[in-house]
């Protein structure tokens, strides 16, 4: 019996998602009630962050984000420590932009192409939005004096960029994950480690005294905004430029 050739990525891309893929769009009312949405929870997280900046600009601190640390901080565990150290490692250069790039690869070579341009343009608008951000509030970092400062950093604090880059980042390629895969317990592997990654990265900075909770709200915030605007420019490109949309949650047309 002849050897089978061995599948392509993009060809064992195509066996995992098709079972997946919905033959029929959701339905018009639906996609408009669902788009409506959307814009309203970035409306309601532009209005909220707006107001937090104007705090944390007239501010110099607040006491809640000290009762925040000093809480997250009493935890004396070496594994919450490390899982801390490592939850964060991925945000620091150099690893932040060798990851990207390796997402935008990986992407890519499953035949992903719209999605991998989407995941650059995406990470790399976050960061530009991050320090134009922080250069405009230039809110001090904790200082050692007040809590426990594992490793001083030189840039400004608000917003956290760790944050921004993984609920931009991480945040499309769970999206990506979520419409694009059939249901398995590889799916619901990586959408639960992304999910993880997402959540526990603003911990990670409180604990590490590198941030104010302030910070992380802001940044979880600002990033919903830059992933909000990332996934609707994904949806636009590619239901003209691509002819494979796998099913999405936000009703968009599958060619």
């Amino acid at each position: 019996m002849p050897d089978r050739p061995a599948e392509s990525p993009g060809e064992k891309l195509t066996d995992i998602t098709r079972q997946g893929e919905n033959p029929t769009t959701a339905p018009p009312a639906i996609q408009r009630h669902r788009t409506v949405l959307l814009w309203v929870m970035a409306a309601s997280a532009l209005i909220v962050f707006s107001l937090l900046s104007f705090l944390v600009e007239t501010r110099p601190s607040f006491p809640i984000d000290l009762r925040i640390t000093l809480a997250i901080q009493s935890i004396h565990s070496p594994f919450f420590e490390g899982l801390m150290r490592v939850i964060s490692w991925p945000g620091f250069s150099p690893q932040s932009i060798l990851i990207t790039l390796l997402v935008a690869f990986t992407l890519y070579i499953y035949r992903l192409r719209w999605e991998s341009v989407t995941a650059l343009l995406g990470a790399l608008l976050s960061g530009v939005i991050n320090e134009l951000v922080k250069g405009l509030i230039a809110r001090p970092r904790p200082l050692a004096e007040v809590v426990d400062v594992f490793a001083v950093l030189d840039s400004y604090s608000f917003p956290s960029g760790h944050v921004m880059f993984y609920i931009t980042l991480f945040g499309f390629v769970w999206y990506v994950i979520f419409t694009v895969l059939k249901r398995s317990l590889l799916r619901n592997f990586l959408l639960g480690l992304l999910g993880a990654f997402i959540l526990l990265v603003g911990v990670s900075r409180i604990y590490l005294g590198q941030h104010w909770a302030s910070d992380v709200l802001g940044a979880y915030l600002l990033g919903g905004l830059v992933l909000a605007g990332t996934i609707l420019f994904y949806q636009w490109g590619k239901k003209r430029f691509f002819v494979y949309q796998s099913h999405s949650p936000f009703g968009v047309s599958k060619n």
